[in-house]
């Protein structure tokens, strides 16, 4: 369609392939990212706090000793 050359259509698709790459994210700054989501997503305005009682409950009338 662009009347390229093969060869320039390789040279092309390489550029573009490692301009994809350089724009994603490390590995480092993805978990970061994923852990600033879950500290917002578990505010503690969201519900009670857990604690022993509650985990404690958790485990009542379950049938397991």
């Amino acid at each position: 369609m662009k009347r390229t050359s093969k060869t320039e259509a390789v040279r092309q698709a390489l550029q573009n392939e490692i301009a994809r790459e350089k724009s994603k994210l490390d590995l480092v700054e993805q978990s970061v990212a994923f852990a600033r989501k879950l500290r917002e997503r578990g505010s503690s305005r969201q519900g009670p706090p857990v604690d022993k009682a509650f985990i404690d409950s958790l485990y009542e009338d379950s049938g397991c000793s």
